[in-house]
């Protein structure tokens, strides 16, 4: 007897600070048979993953080369200056690029911020990393400005962070090859969109439907058997409802 080929799985990539958990749980609810693998990769690094198929989409920062990419906007993230906890800047609630004229502004090279001019003074050296970067805030040699969830993913008790209200924001994005939009990603897309599970894709009428391999065909058959279909109730002869009290 042969034994039931185990479904392909949806792999997303993602990079540091982005979230995917509410959307991996969406997932599991609707296609609870297809499993999600997520793997993490660098900003630098996502669009080249994504082209090289080792994931079959990607919750990315822009901007990014989008050569046979196609890419979804999704949020902007806030843009925060993370200093030791009792540096001059804390004083206020959100500071402007100007406050950190006199500053040594650490720029790594991974720097996930689009700057069109650098504030502050910058430093003698560009950290490898924002995790060294994030080192050299608590050590005293520098502010460092963030988006705010990798501000939040490198937290240390004894560093802290502000708004920068005219620091540029950090858009993230989903993105997928050009030639590889399959029905599985098409689900994802109507995940991180919010649609709910029995609205419509909304591809266009004139656009063909993405083709799908024999195991990926095979898998969402899968997913689609999996879900529950609401129970039809019973009607009577004429097509009144059955059940309930008649009239006495």
């Amino acid at each position: 007897m042969t034994e039931p080929t185990a479904p392909i799985p949806f792999r997303l990539a993602y990079v540091p600070g982005v979230t995917p958990s509410k959307w991996v749980r969406i997932w599991k609810e609707r296609l609870p048979e297809v499993p999600l693998e997520l793997t993490t990769t660098t900003a630098a690094d996502a669009a080249g993953v994504l082209r090289g198929g080792a994931a079959d989409a990607g919750l990315v920062r822009l901007p990014i080369d989008r050569t046979g990419l196609n890419v979804i906007a999704l949020y902007s993230e806030t843009p925060v200056v993370v200093v030791p906890k009792d540096h001059l800047v804390t004083a206020a609630d959100a500071v402007t690029r100007a406050d950190l004229a006199a500053e040594v502004v650490l720029h790594p090279l991974d720097d996930a911020l689009d700057w069109d001019a650098l504030p502050g003074v910058p430093a003698a050296q560009r950290p490898a990393t924002t995790a060294d970067a994030i080192e050299l805030v608590a050590a005293g040699i520098g502010v460092l400005v963030v988006p705010q969830s990798l501000a939040r993913l490198h937290h240390r008790k004894d560093l802290t962070y502000r708004t920068v209200t005219d620091a540029p924001e950090s858009p993230v994005a989903l993105a997928w090859p050009e030639d590889a939009t399959t029905e599985l990603v098409e689900e994802f897309v109507g995940i991180v969109r919010g649609r709910t599970a029995n609205s419509s894709r909304g591809r266009g009428a004139d656009e063909p439907a993405p083709k799908l391999t024999a195991a990926q065909k095979t898998a969402a058959k899968q997913a689609r058997a999996g879900r529950t279909a609401t129970p039809e109730r019973r009607t009577t002869k004429g097509g009144k409802r059955s059940g309930g009290r008649g009239r006495r």
